[in-house]
């Protein structure tokens, strides 16, 4: 069947809940794809910050080979040895105490919430109320939906479910201000992925972790797009001087494997049997493919590797910068990079890109972003940049 067909065929089977680039991908090695037409394309978009070890690694692939052949699914109401494997893990080399594994980072950012509102009952007087960001980004819930400060994402479902209130990222006053006798929690991403790649002022989370304390209502990360290496440690939380009560992981933990993570404090770790649960989440098979990723991260001290790469990148982008004049800011940490126009171009330098063998990201309408696997060189990087570069020449050169 030809590509055309495919994508036709998609067309009338699907739901239409994304707008595709127009390719269909059928291989993949470390950060290559291939599409069903034979051509040969550099992944930037990573799984959308999924592959953190690129695409088939073998130490993943091994894994659940393995696994497979050994044991896939049990539920959660046996012990299995690959779960408490990753978990200890995770524990190890963080600075929380529990953890519970479900399948998605909208599951993760749903237990927290629901964690955070049994502790509220439980510590704050029947608190429910958990105070999110403007541009943020928490999944596609109906009740992450709420939690999520986009509009764009909110008006089609309204009315939504209450007790979230989305207040300005990067404003710790305006949490302050929010806060009330029904405050549980404040939730927060480190650096704001799907919004934008926003980075916050130097102190920002460490003045909202103190007031969390200081009004005793808990301090949520949710580091689903950050965590596992991405920005250049393996928790964003470590490079500005904080530690959550509660954070929350997926995407890059099973490197393509759909795994989350709920990951607590004990004195914070309220829930009991049956207040929570999942049917598939952490079975053997993904907490295998997760715990080979972890450790083949750790092991190769890869965030390391990603602060070395992603300054590389970023140089190489601020160097566009001095080219184009389309281009108003660069901005990012490790592999975690978004770079935003002055005009709404995004769209057309994506099919540019995919023209020249680049797959990247349109996050907004004047923006791209970068989430190439973890794995990705130098040498990448600079095959990378000269495409972009050729693709905004072309996008220039149509005015």
């Amino acid at each position: 069947m030809s590509q055309s067909n495919w994508q036709a065929l998609e067309q009338k089977l699907f739901l239409r809940t994304v707008n595709r680039t127009p390719v269909t991908l059928v291989r993949g090695q470390g950060a290559w794809v291939w599409d069903d037409q034979g051509r040969q394309y550099l992944d930037f978009v990573g799984g959308w910050a999924v592959n953190s070890l690129g695409h088939c690694p073998p130490v993943v692939v091994e894994a659940l080979v393995k696994q497979a052949k050994t044991l896939i699914q049990t539920s959660n109401q046996f012990y299995t040895i690959p779960q408490v494997e990753l978990a200890q893990l995770l524990i190890e080399h963080s600075c929380l105490d529990r953890v519970f594994f479900c399948n998605s980072g909208a599951e993760a950012n749903e237990g927290a919430v629901k964690l955070a509102r049994r502790y509220g009952k439980l510590h704050l007087n029947g608190a429910y109320e958990v105070i999110t960001t403007y541009n943020s980004f928490h999944g596609r819930t109906l009740a992450m939906t709420a939690a999520t400060g986009q509009r764009k994402f909110q008006e089609t479902y309204l009315p939504l479910p209450d007790g979230f209130v989305n207040v300005e990222y990067d404003n710790v006053e305006a949490i302050k201000q929010a806060t009330n006798n029904q405050t549980c929690a404040v939730m927060l991403e480190p650096i704001q992925g799907e919004g934008g790649v926003n980075i916050p002022g130097d102190d920002y989370l460490q003045e909202v972790q103190n007031w969390c304390r200081e009004r005793r209502i808990l301090f949520i990360l949710d580091e689903i797009q950050t965590g596992i290496g991405r920005t250049g440690t393996l928790f964003a939380y470590e490079q500005y001087g904080v530690e959550p009560d509660i954070m929350t992981l997926a995407k890059g933990l099973g490197s393509g494997v759909p795994i989350g993570a709920i990951l607590a404090r004990e004195n914070v770790s309220v829930f009991s049997p049956g207040d929570h649960g999942s049917t598939f989440g952490g079975n053997p098979l993904v907490c295998a493919a997760a715990y080979a990723t972890l450790r083949y991260i750790i092991k190769n001290e890869i965030p390391k590797k990603v602060k070395r790469v992603g300054n590389y990148f970023m140089t190489r982008l601020e160097s566009l910068k001095q080219k184009f004049d389309s281009i108003a800011e660069v901005r990012g940490q490790g592999l975690l990079i978004a770079l935003e126009f002055n005009q709404e171009i995004a769209e057309p330098l994506v099919l540019a890109c995919l023209g020249r063998g680049l797959l990247v990201n349109k996050v907004k309408p004047n923006a791209l972003r970068f989430m190439p696997p973890l794995i990705t060189t130098e040498e990448e990087v600079d095959k990378a940049t000269g495409i972009l570069e050729g693709a905004l020449g072309e996008i220039r050169n149509a005015k």
